[in-house]
């Protein structure tokens, strides 16, 4: 990271920028051709940290996914502009993070429902969940393995 001073290096406190997050942007890339999707995501701490996100069981990230699986992604909370008497004093408080890491369609029917119940929480549904087998069927649930990540702010 070039601006040290702005790095988020306490756990709890990159917890708290995960927690307040709304959406994670995955950035994926195939042959130099760059894209990115805006996903809801759920989270699970540990000694090996995870993403988990779901979607249709078709398309270009799925596709992109195929060739390349190590992504990057990043989410951001707290945004603030502040003004300053010119316009390059004119700034945005924020705090970030910015990670990669291998993305791949979890298999287990099991591990499924985790991923889904760490979604639900993570937006607020912290009571147990029933899924509609149906949409459970046609559902894709997609696990990130982080394998590093960094965060910042700026006040």
């Amino acid at each position: 990271m070039r601006r040290k001073e702005r790095e988020i290096t306490g756990k709890e406190e990159i917890l708290k920028v995960i927690d307040a997050a709304d959406v994670c942007r995955v950035s994926f890339a195939d042959n130099n051709m760059p894209y990115i999707v805006t996903m809801n995501f759920g989270f699970r701490d540990g000694a090996e940290p995870e993403l988990f996100f779901h979607c249709a069981p078709e398309g270009r990230k799925l596709k992109m996914m195929e060739k390349n699986n190590w992504v990057c992604f990043e989410m951001d909370t707290d945004h603030e502009i502040y003004k300053g008497e010119k316009g390059c004093d004119w700034g945005m408080r924020f705090k970030s993070i910015v990670g990669y890491g291998h993305l791949a369609v979890v298999k287990d029917d099991m591990e499924r429902r985790t991923g889904l119940d760490l979604i639900m929480d993570h937006y607020g549904g912290h009571e147990k969940h029933d899924y509609d087998e149906k949409v459970l069927g046609r559902t894709l649930i997609l696990r990130l393995k982080i394998a590093e990540m960094s965060a910042k702010f700026k006040t």
